[in-house]
């Protein structure tokens, strides 16, 4: 939020400087990210000096020019060329000298100069009020009062200030400070514990609050106690809608804030002062003269002050008439039909305390994020309304004319209690690290208007005031006292003591954290896709049914309606949006969750998915630049991430009855599945808009965390041996898979042989005839206890051959 320097000194007697102000409020928390020097008006008015007219003629070449001399208080008179039609001798104005900067309405500078117009010289200009910046007339120019000093400067004479106004990064929990006077409050807190600071806050008074018998009065009618939790409101006639005071208008420019009438602009101040948003009502639109805070039903329209007309939620808490016509969205923003306007006479002023859930559901759900609602949804104070409309109800009355009616209304069903907290000094100190005297604890307290009422030797317990919401239990109390006391204070110990803690194995987070790291290392990526899809994706997918959807009512984003049932889908969104951004060479790998309704309540599945697409290796003088990648580079590194994680042997059987996949393979270990692999089906990929293969891998994270729980790690000496391969070339049925010959030879020998490779496939049937191929396998044993002889070897290719042509019918190439 912004704080105006200001500002803050209408409350606190500040002799710092704004560097120093902005350190010590962000040691309480309030962390300033940065400050700029804000103009009143734009440019300072440099350059502007008060002239005086010494002549007025008409311009000999244009009827509707004067050509005037203008004593500005130099050596000699200006003579300037004039298109007001008020101009006339003996004024005093408002002078741009030559080489002053001004700005045009849509805020483009431009300079001063000395020329001719239609003829004859001019040497500057004299001004209207909205060249000036100073309003928005432009009827003629600015005539000043007599006897203002010729050569005055116009900032001087405006008391033009600049101010600094200090970005302030507020935490959520913060409702205590999100206007100016509660910043003020905190830093004074700050200024008595640290600096003896003896000034008081200077309260904004209410003195002009008078009020008279008039028959002018809102009745109000709370239907929803919960949603509302207090509402104050005041009728003033008689009013008179204009323009807002210089010192009003100024305050509300340095927070950014437009000024549109004196109304308005009152209730923007309020806002910003005491941190209570009003909202000021023709009353003679109010149908009935009556308000009704309630909920309207589903679909009721409403138009809002933009000229936008929206459809309201149920739970949309609204503020309506007699007739229950909605007037304004609780705590949001108002409506078209009841706002004030220049012919308005009678307001009410609404001041209300609602509940932050509500407006932050409403405020979200039509996007709406005014100033109003980011107070209302940090936590207003229910304690300040009736102050908040008497407040606002005296300076309508001192600018606006108005007569305050003596019937104030003030709905308050159920008062909010002030929470009342047993504070232990020994937890102060056990918590903040070192011994706070409690001197200086009770100090800290009571300078943010803290009760505090001795609770025996070791306690005391504390009355907490309502605007700090977030205050709530004796840990809380602890973060206000260490905030005011300043963190910089507690001291860092030279040695750290801790202990070692122990999880069971296998740790869900460590060994995703061992998997990343694998996969990052040759190539992949991880991705995070989001877990609210479109079901319009999910329709039609094979083993998911609309009735398995869990479905969200998403208020923010109305077309991610459903949690992801299945993680191909969102993973394939993923790549499309990288494909669309000429991302095209893909390896790409997500932990997630898949969620499916059941009919005992819900399932989530645990999950890791990959994908690929596009070629292997980017383009280099070095690299096969054209290589797509395959099923088998997908297989690959699923088959390499269960080899990592110690998963030492497994099942593969080609799948069936899975419409995800053009093709693939199950990996499995019996019935329990650890992984499916394959060339993603065209139709899925379609879908998304992708026109080129995609392999796909997902593995069922919970059933590995099973499996690598059971497995023991065991470490053995590199052998000292040398290992010896053989090489066999066989000619099969090309039906028979590289796992067949695999499993044959593990049977024929379990000791010595320790891997077997395919390095080699050949398939043309006019050497090898119909339903053939052939395959190069190599063979490498080894003996950790000695060299293995030629005879040993010889012994288990022979029986192995003989297997292998009984088996599978292999013919062994010789």
């Amino acid at each position: 939020m912004k704080l105006s320097f200001q500002w803050l000194k209408r409350y606190l007697d500040l002799s710092y400087t704004h560097e120093e102000i902005a350190e010590m409020l962000t040691l309480i928390g309030l962390e300033v990210e940065g400050f700029e020097v804000v103009e009143s008006i734009r440019g300072g008015l440099k350059g502007i000096v008060v002239g005086h007219v010494t002549e007025c003629d008409k311009h000999p070449d244009a009827d509707r020019l004067s050509l005037t001399k203008v004593d500005t208080g130099g050596p000699q008179l200006l003579q300037i060329v004039c298109g007001a039609a008020n101009v006339r001798k003996g004024q005093k104005v408002l002078v741009a000298t030559e080489g002053t900067q001004l700005f045009d309405k849509e805020g483009k500078p431009w300079v001063i100069k000395r020329g001719k117009i239609r003829g004859q010289e001019s040497q500057g200009m004299i001004c209207a009020e909205d060249e000036l910046g100073l309003g928005e007339d432009h009827s003629g120019i600015m005539v000043l009062p007599e006897d203002t000093k010729i050569g005055l400067e116009a900032a001087e004479y405006f008391q033009v200030e600049d101010d600094i106004v200090f970005e302030v990064g507020l935490t959520p929990n913060r409702s205590d400070a999100t206007s100016q006077l509660g910043i003020a409050r905190d830093l004074l807190a700050y200024l008595r514990v640290h600096e003896n600071y003896q000034g008081q806050l200077h309260q904004p008074a209410i003195t002009g609050f008078v009020t008279q018998a008039t028959d002018a009065h809102v009745d109000v009618e709370l239907l929803d106690t919960e949603s509302c939790i207090r509402y104050t409101g005041i009728t003033i006639t008689d009013v008179q809608v204009g323009e807002s005071p210089d010192w009003l208008k100024k305050l509300l420019r340095s927070l950014g804030v437009k000024p549109i009438n004196n109304i308005v602009d009152i209730t923007n101040f309020i806002l910003h002062e005491l941190g209570q948003p009003l909202h000021a009502f023709d009353a003679d639109r109010i149908a009935g003269h009556k308000v009704v805070v309630r909920t309207l039903p589903q679909g009721t329209t409403f138009t809002t002050l933009d000229g936008v007309e929206r459809k309201l939620e149920e739970r949309d808490l609204m503020i309506c008439n007699a007739d229950s016509q909605p007037l304004c969205m609780a705590g949001v923003y108002g409506g078209l039909g009841s706002g004030v306007t220049t012919e308005t006479t009678q307001i009410f002023i609404e001041s209300a305390c609602f509940h932050p859930k509500v407006i932050r559901r409403t405020s979200t759900h039509h996007n709406l994020r005014t100033d109003a609602a980011k107070v209302f949804e940090k936590g207003s104070d229910p304690e300040v309304t009736i102050f908040a409309v008497q407040r606002a109800a005296a300076l309508i009355a001192e600018l606006a004319g108005g007569k305050i009616s003596h019937r104030m209304v003030d709905a308050y069903p159920s008062p909010v209690q002030r929470a009342e907290i047993l504070l232990r000094y020994d937890k102060v100190n056990s918590l903040i690290g070192m011994t706070i005297p409690i001197e200086t604890v009770h100090a800290i307290l009571q300078a943010m208007d803290m009760e505090l009422t001795p609770a025996g030797e070791h306690a005391v317990m504390v009355k907490v005031p309502t605007n700090k919401s977030d205050v709530l239990r004796e840990v809380d109390l602890i973060e206000e006292i260490i905030r005011i006391y300043g963190l910089n204070k507690v001291p860092v110990p030279a040695n750290v003591k801790s202990t070692i803690s122990y999880s069971n194995f296998p740790d869900r987070h460590q060994l995703k954290e061992h998997i990343a790291t694998f996969l990052s290392s040759i190539g992949f990526h991880e991705m995070m896709g989001l877990s609210l899809v479109e079901s319009r994706y999910f329709k039609e997918i094979q083993g998911i049914k609309a009735e398995d959807f869990v479905y969200i009512n998403n208020t923010s984003n109305v077309h991610l309606d459903i949690m992801r049932p299945d993680m191909l889908m969102s993973g394939l969104l993923s790549v499309a949006h990288n494909l669309n951004r000429q991302q095209n060479n893909l390896s790409l790998f997500e932990f997630g969750k898949s969620y499916k309704r059941k009919s005992d309540g819900f399932e989530e599945e645990s999950l890791f998915t990959l994908f690929l697409t596009g070629k292997k290796n980017d383009e280099s003088w070095l690299a096969d630049n054209k290589a797509e990648t395959s099923f088998y580079d997908i297989k690959f590194a699923v088959m390499a991430v269960l080899q990592k994680i110690g998963i030492p042997s497994w099942q593969m059987t080609e799948l069936e009855d899975d419409g995800r996949f053009l093709y693939g393979i199950r990996i499995h270990s019996g019935e329990k599945t650890f992984a499916v692999i394959g060339e993603t089906h065209p139709d899925y990929t379609q879908r998304c808009g992708i026109k080129t293969p995609v392999y796909f891998g997902q593995l069922h994270f919970d059933n590995l965390i099973k499996l690598v729980g059971k497995q023991k790690k065991v470490v053995t000496e590199i052998s000292r041996f040398p290992s010896v391969r053989r090489d066999l070339a066989l000619v099969i049925d090309t039906s028979v898979r590289f796992q067949d010959i695999e499993a044959i030879a593990r049977k024929v020998e379990k000791k010595w042989l320790k891997h077997i490779g395919l390095f080699d496939v050949y398939t043309k049937e006019e050497h090898l005839g119909k339903g053939k191929k052939s395959y190069a396998v190599s063979f490498t044993f080894e003996n950790t206890e000695k060299t293995m002889q030629d005879q040993e070897i010889d012994q288990i290719m022979q029986k192995l051959m003989k297997e292998l042509e009984e088996k599978i019918g292999a013919v062994v190439r010789k």
